[in-house]
């Protein structure tokens, strides 16, 4: 097993990108029309990347950063009037959906076992995030756009199945209150030598708010292979 103590990875992630719910409502009073949005613009797939970079201070402490922009936009025609952030929006017109989440964190990690067979790392994660819904009906057009702070909780576990292959677990989730948010993985990791491992498997990323302002909740999954490379 690769040494833990001042190491240096950085890793590449992509992949197709598929959602299964996004519902939205803007406001989320009578103002506002509840919609799906995966129902508007599709199902997808569309395409994803996300960049870690990973820095083991000594044996025990860990800090990790991550950029993971993701934007879609779709198609299709609303089976009733909507009215969304200000604008109404007609049925059976051709309408544009676009939806942006870009997530940048900041994760501070404390390695709680480094075994034969497994190492887990948990911490926290301080998470950024740039997110906007807008839709576009002809001359019609309106958008809501969103800068946060959220705080989340951290695990990640490698398991070594064999000297070179391995089964990568890795969560930032937090839930309670009027919101949750998780982005959970399980890849199975190959290692090629001392400093690269190639990677697959699945990520999902879920979420959303129930407040005054908005009512959006969007659940979004990925195929995806990665490369890593130690220093």
């Amino acid at each position: 097993m690769w040494c833990l103590k001042k190491t240096i990875v950085v890793e590449v992630e992509g992949g197709p990108v598929w959602q299964t719910r996004n519902d939205v409502q803007i406001p989320n009073d009578a103002s506002g029309t509840r919609f799906s949005l995966r129902d508007l613009s599709g199902t997808g797939p569309w395409t994803a990347g996300r960049v870690y970079l990973t820095w083991n201070l000594n044996e025990r402490h860990g800090l990790r950063v991550l950029a993971a922009p993701f934007e879609f936009r779709g198609s299709g025609v609303f089976e009733g009037p909507v009215e969304f952030a200000g604008a109404s929006y007609q049925a059976g017109v051709p309408t544009e959906g676009t939806y942006r989440f870009d997530s940048y964190r900041l994760t501070w990690r404390y390695r709680i076992r480094h075994g034969q067979r497994w190492t887990w790392w948990a911490g926290l994660t301080a998470k950024i995030r740039s997110a906007e819904i807008a839709l576009a009906q002809g001359a019609t057009s309106s958008r809501k756009p969103d800068l946060g702070f959220v705080p989340l909780l951290h695990l990640h576990g490698d398991g070594r199945l064999t000297p070179r292959l391995h089964l990568l677990l890795d969560v930032d989730a937090l839930a309670g209150g009027p919101g949750r948010a998780e982005d959970a993985a399980v890849k199975v990791g190959y290692d090629l030598g001392p400093h690269w491992t190639l990677a697959g498997g699945y990520r999902t990323v879920e979420g959303g708010a129930d407040v005054d302002a908005v009512y959006t909740f969007a659940w979004i999954h990925y195929a995806v292979v990665s490369a890593s490379y130690r220093f």
